[in-house]
């Protein structure tokens, strides 16, 4: 009697890639962290006085990526995303009303001249609108309401034209009465208004193209993201904007970042759920809400704080916090795109298994 052949022992596969995987820990992370490395290194190449035209670079990214969302917006989608106004109001007021109040919280703690500076810092940046292009980004890469979330981004950046003088003569006294930014609602539009507008008009004929090289689209998005991160790094570097502060101080200023960050989005994340919110409104909430403008800040800041604080001790916080969201947010968001999509996958042998 013949005997059966023998059957090959199963390999084990190692664990440790679908782990990695899943703490976020892929190539994006570590071209971040290279990024950083790269600026630290040789800032002059990524700043304002390089030859390479980082800012046309980058302004015209974000306008292609823009233009890619609008090829995948049907008026219908935009509609029904401007019809969501529990969501919106979430976002914006997580913007506006509690991250000041945040900041308002632990100003017993900042004692002395220096002290108190730092904390007129860190209040500005929270007065602060969100952004416009990584907000969306995010929400895109972890695969949330888009339509919502360029609502959001350009509602905000509208509002922080008003809010953001409120709320700081308000509190620190600048006297600053008005502020000139029309050419910041002019690029507003260039960037975000116009690309998308003419994205929707082509998405009847492009717009199965758009969603069939989803994917492409996501690997220039997170390039686009790459660039923003390195150019935040060299300005802060170049322009030694660390040089007036001790190691430890820059330490424990970025712990307070990253702590502010993920405090927002905990408080934004369990108020969505209270609310039951769908996960992509959640995404959209959480990715838009806890943002912070680099560019309004920057423009503000020489409104506002006309020789009353050192432009880059109170650029300080912003920038460590605009560099810090962008490389937290990014990580989040692969995360959550990898979940939205495995429960995409899910969904239709779910439905399957019932219909059985």
């Amino acid at each position: 009697m013949p005997h059966p052949a023998p059957t090959a022992a199963p390999v084990a596969t190692p664990p440790a890639p679908g782990l990695l995987t899943r703490l976020g820990i892929d190539w994006f992370l570590g071209a971040l962290l290279v990024a950083v490395g790269l600026a630290y290194v040789a800032p002059g190449i990524g700043s304002k006085t390089s030859p390479v035209p980082w800012s046309a670079l980058t302004t015209g990214g974000v306008a292609v990526i823009f233009f890619f969302y609008g090829l995948r917006l049907s008026t219908e989608k935009l509609r029904a995303g401007m019809r969501n106004w529990h969501l919106h109001l979430v976002t914006q007021s997580a913007t506006f009303v509690l991250f000041p109040l945040l900041a308002l919280a632990v100003r017993p703690l900042f004692e002395g001249a220096k002290a108190e500076a730092l904390w007129a810092s860190i209040f500005f940046l929270t007065t602060l609108p969100s952004t416009v292009s990584t907000s969306v980004v995010m929400v895109s890469i972890a695969q949330g309401n888009l339509p919502a979330a360029i609502f959001n981004a350009s509602i905000s950046s509208l509002l922080g034209i008003l809010v953001t003088p409120v709320w700081v003569n308000m509190v620190l006294h600048t006297g600053a009465a008005q502020v000139g930014l029309g050419g910041m609602v002019a690029s507003l539009g260039g960037q975000v208004v116009v690309p998308v507008a003419l994205g929707m008009l082509l998405n009847a004929r492009f717009g199965a193209w758009a969603e069939a090289h989803r994917q492409q689209l996501r690997v220039f998005d997170q390039l686009i993201i790459l660039v923003l991160v390195y150019t935040s790094f060299c300005e802060s570097f170049a322009e030694n904007l660390f040089q007036d502060y001790r190691a430890l101080d820059i330490l424990g200023l970025a712990a307070g970042m990253i702590t502010l960050f993920l405090l927002i989005f905990g408080l934004i994340t369990v108020i969505s759920r209270l609310l039951h919110f769908s996960d992509e409104d959640r995404i959209t909430a959480v990715f838009c809400g806890s943002k912070k403008s680099l560019v309004h800040g920057t423009v503000l800041a020489k409104v506002l704080f006309a020789n009353t604080i050192a432009l880059g001790t109170l650029l300080l916080p912003l920038m460590l916090y605009h560099a810090l969201q962008i490389m937290l947010a990014s990580v989040m968001a692969q995360a959550a795109g990898r979940r939205m999509k495995a429960q995409h996958q899910a969904a239709p042998s779910s439905v399957a298994t019932i219909n059985k």
